[in-house]
């Protein structure tokens, strides 16, 4: 009998229990573990997602598998969000909360738990994480992108020793510069912007050339799901593809609105996983590496922050309450000196505190050819284009969204008096959480620099 059919599970859904299942992973052999990310990819603008980027792999992936509705990560830029996933630590608990940062050398990661299983982890593509005495992975040769001939070779390796492995795949897609795939594909004039863009000519060419890329990522997970089931393995791993944080347009990537903060996510495990299944559980980043090791057989360690999705993947429709996010301009490129953003969302409502709201909001986006092009549109006099580049610009203290009836996150409530008690309870819930991470707020901000500049000096020590 194949390592991984259990066709109970397919009757199982909500009714499948974590004591079960938990019964199923001790009694069977260990799965491989295929992680694949994006860079800096909106999910609403993947096909499965209704999105109008043409994604075949990824939706066939979705209708073998079960794709997440309410996928969310910490942090909306790539070094957080990465850190985030390999330790299940909280960025500010971690201290990896500024972009290009590190964490400390006793942190233990993805690499330690999954070894001491038993397994061989590898990866390959974009890295954005340190230090390196953390991160001790196999590292497959590649040049900011998975070398799937490398991988192959990696794959084949651990089939032939009937070693379990956990490989993380990293795309460098669909992050700037957009300048692979066929933008042909999708001719500007007929692209369908949404509607917190500003409709100019550059957001309109440039958003092409973003899509062309989605779809050169799309063929990237249709190359790893080939080598899987080319050493057939498919039965034997459970793969997940995400998006990761949104696109460096304006509204998303470096921002706590949803398109920042919301991931898509799909999950494939033949035997274990329903095929074609849909789950709005609310799900965070930080809950992969619990689910990896609990998949593995072990036990998640007490001190990681996430919650294991094993039940969820069984069918089970609801994980979190609420899931957080936090922003630190200071450090990034382009970024204002200082302007944190924390938010908290639940099933209806999200509430994002802005620290200093009297500060500029700055970073790589607003010096884009996109973004300039939407000031240059506001100054001609186009009163829309100025609302939408004010907006991005400069934020009250408190924004609150009914995400719900207001997903795109466009009218602000938080002056509403039949919210106060709504705020009042998410910001409780807000507090609560920074709490928990150590987070000070403004303090922890200011804090940023000499968190990198330590990294900095660690970093010149080990090579001199």
């Amino acid at each position: 009998m194949s390592r991984f059919i259990f066709p109970v599970l397919f009757l199982a859904s909500c009714l499948f229990s974590e004591a079960n299942w938990n019964a199923v992973v001790a009694d069977s052999a260990k799965p491989n573990i295929v992680f694949m990310i994006a860079d800096d990819c909106t999910f609403r603008d993947l096909g499965c997602y209704g999105g109008q980027a043409h994604t075949p792999n990824i939706d066939a992936l979705a209708d073998q598998g079960m794709r997440f509705t309410r996928c969310f990560q910490s942090a909306p830029m790539c070094s957080p969000t990465r850190h985030n996933i390999y330790t299940g630590l909280f960025p500010v608990t971690s201290g990896a909360y500024p972009n290009h940062t590190f964490v400390e050398n006793e942190t233990r990661c993805v690499s330690q738990y999954m070894k001491e299983l038993g397994y061989r982890v590898a990866h390959s593509g974009k890295s954005h994480v340190s230090p390196t005495a953390v991160f001790d992975w196999e590292e497959i040769p590649g040049s900011g992108n998975p070398e799937f001939d490398k991988v192959d070779m990696f794959i084949g390796d651990c089939a032939q020793a009937k070693q379990p492995f956990c490989l993380l795949l990293c795309s460098n897609e669909p992050h700037t510069p957009w300048n692979k795939g066929d933008a042909s594909r999708y001719p500007p004039s007929d692209i369908k912007l949404p509607p917190y863009f500003v409709d100019t000519d550059q957001t309109r060419a440039s958003m092409s050339k973003y899509l062309a890329e989605i779809t050169y990522y799309d063929d990237q997970v249709g190359q790893a799901v080939g080598l899987i089931d080319k050493h057939g393995l498919a039965d034997d791993t459970l793969l997940v593809v995400v998006s990761e944080q949104g696109s460096s347009f304006p509204f998303a990537k470096w921002t706590c609105y949803d398109n920042g903060l919301q991931s898509g996510m799909i999950a494939r495990w033949p035997g274990h996983i329903e095929a074609g299944a849909v789950n709005p559980a609310m799900v965070e980043y930080i809950d992969l590496l619990p689910t990896f090791i609990e998949a593995a057989g072990g036990t998640p360690d007490e001190s990681l922050q996430g919650q294991s999705l094993l039940a969820v993947l069984a069918g089970k429709q609801s994980h979190k309450q609420h899931v957080f996010g936090i922003m630190t301009t200071r450090g990034i490129n382009s970024g204002s000196d200082h302007f944190g953003i924390r938010s908290v969302r639940s099933d209806k409502f999200k509430y994002i505190w802005n620290l200093t709201p009297n500060e500029q909001f700055k970073n790589a986006c607003t010096e884009s050819p996109e973004f300039k092009s939407w000031i240059v549109q506001a100054k001609a006099g186009d009163q829309d284009a100025a609302a939408k580049v004010r907006r991005y610009q400069y934020r009250p203290e408190v924004e609150l969204y009914d995400v719900v009836s207001d997903p795109l996150e466009l009218h602000n409530i938080a002056g509403d008096p039949q919210y106060d008690e709504i705020k009042e309870n998410l910001k409780r819930k807000l507090d609560d959480w920074m709490d928990r991470c150590g987070d000070e707020g403004q303090a922890t901000e200011m804090a940023a620099l000499e968190h990198m500049k330590r990294g900095n000096k660690k970093r010149e020590k080990k090579k001199n």
